[in-house]
């Protein structure tokens, strides 16, 4: 089978490598920057380019870019994936993706299905990717409604055996909902702590807890922007709950108030161990 991937950034870049590593699969690519392409082939994370003639051939196209790219460059090539092929975007927003997809493919002779693999890193760039990245990991599928069980269960065991722990179906607007929290959320947070005059002068004073909570604040703001932007509603309410708990610590602090400070560490462990 041949795999077309469109983006070879650390996403589309690990999704070659790890197609390569897992599979028997064929991989062509594409990426906008020609010395990225140059690396991709020279390196062996893609078997040929992926162009107009060669879409054709793939069974399985994936849009590893930025959400409005992955719609413009889907819709452009409508014409030019074969029918019968699964298409799937993997995209870190489903919403602002699946909305103009499910409208303008609908009628497609190929399958469009939303995706997010929930794997990352705190770097960028196909320098950045690696074959172990979707290792243990969860792939989110939002599938087009009436989309058949057959190629829902086609589109699972593919990414089965890229190397994902499992597959797990849900709606745009479920997973927009809760990925607000899970991944948007902490990047937030992880960028306003690390701006303390304080983190400034950490070495000597710090551990695991500072480096668990400053990593994700690396990461590409440009990418960064457009998710959290098509996703602001959700993401503005987790924020401003947050925004509410924490003043509660806050004025608890304030008044001098250890039993309510108390209380409020005590409710953080119970809702952690409630997760694990």
């Amino acid at each position: 089978m041949t795999v077309g991937i469109a983006g070879l950034g650390l996403i589309g870049g690990s999704m070659a490598r790890a197609i390569q590593k897992h599979t028997a699969h064929r991989v062509l690519g594409y990426d906008i920057n020609q010395s990225t392409l140059d690396a991709a082939l020279s390196q062996g994370a893609i078997d040929g380019v992926l162009a107009d003639d060669t879409l054709k051939e793939c069974s399985v196209v994936l849009a590893a870019l930025y959400p409005s790219a992955a719609v413009d460059y889907l819709i452009a090539h409508k014409d030019h994936i074969a029918p019968g092929a699964l298409a799937v975007d993997l995209c870190g927003v489903k919403r602002a993706v699946c909305g103009p997809l499910f409208e303008a493919l609908q009628n497609a002779p190929f399958t469009y299905m939303g995706g997010h693999p929930m794997a990352g890193r705190e770097y960028s760039g196909f320098s950045a990717s690696r074959e172990d990245l979707f290792d243990r990991a969860p792939m989110i599928l939002t599938p087009m409604p009436g989309t058949s069980g057959q190629v829902k269960r086609q589109a699972e065991s593919f990414f089965l055996d890229v190397g994902f722990a499992r597959v797990v179906f849900s709606t745009p607007e479920e997973h927009d909902r809760v990925i607000a929290l899970t991944s948007q959320l902490a990047h937030v947070v992880s960028g306003a702590y690390v701006r303390s005059p304080a983190a400034a002068v950490h070495s000597g004073f710090s551990a695991g807890s500072f480096q668990d909570m400053t990593r994700v604040a690396r990461l590409h703001e440009g990418m960064w922007t457009e998710l959290m932007m098509d996703n602001r509603e959700d993401l503005s309410e987790e924020l401003g709950g947050l925004i509410e708990r924490l003043s509660e610590y806050k004025r608890a602090l304030d008044e001098g108030d250890s039993q309510t400070l108390h209380a409020l560490l005590a409710l953080g462990r119970q809702a952690k161990e409630a997760l694990d």
